[in-house]
């Protein structure tokens, strides 16, 4: 299922996360690390493709549609454990 999130929600979200979860979740779903970075709004795709994220002008650095939130979904489990 979609979902949509703002750009800078998302770096928000991204700046939180500890130190390494990129590369966790990039081992765990088996994809390149550079495919994660661009899930998070990075840009470099000879290096990495994108997963699924749409970016639309508009307030907050506009209105990102994630088609598959498997990434998200991951890093917020991540997170949420560091927290504990």
């Amino acid at each position: 299922m979609a979902k949509i999130i703002t750009f800078n929600q998302l770096r928000k979200f991204k700046s939180q996360l500890p130190e390494g979860t990129i590369h966790q979740i990039a081992d765990r779903l088996n994809l390149p690390v550079q495919t994660v970075r661009n899930y998070f709004g990075g840009t470099d795709y000879d290096q990495g493709s994108n997963m699924g994220i749409h970016i639309e002008p508009g307030p907050d650095g506009g209105y990102v549609t994630l088609d598959d939130t498997r990434i998200l979904d991951m890093a917020e489990e991540i997170l949420n454990k560091s927290k504990e």
